[in-house]
């Protein structure tokens, strides 16, 4: 899937607000707040339930990396999110 085709889904279902449970929160983070190597997808199935946690790293910027944020989009679809978050500022990652 292309890089900007992902990028608009998932910021176009994050937009749209709680609509729900499952939910998806996705967390950027990285050595400083300019560049994201770590992305956290945490899903939860209904409310009150601990979170399941995929991560995903690389060496550059994850937000574009294309193969990336294509699986984040299949996440979110084959997951059934109804709700999906999306923390737009890098975390800083503790070392």
């Amino acid at each position: 899937m292309n890089l900007e085709k992902s990028k608009k889904r998932i910021s176009k279902k994050a937009k749209a607000g709680f609509k729900g449970y499952p939910a998806i929160a996705i967390t950027y983070y990285g050595p400083n707040e300019k560049l994201a190597t770590e992305v956290h997808l945490e899903f939860v199935a209904e409310e009150g339930k601990e979170p399941q946690v995929e991560t995903f790293t690389t060496e550059n910027d994850i937000r574009e990396d294309e193969t990336i944020q294509s699986v984040i989009v299949k996440m979110i679809e084959r997951s059934g999110a109804l709700s999906v978050t999306l923390s737009e500022d890098v975390k800083l990652k503790a070392v």
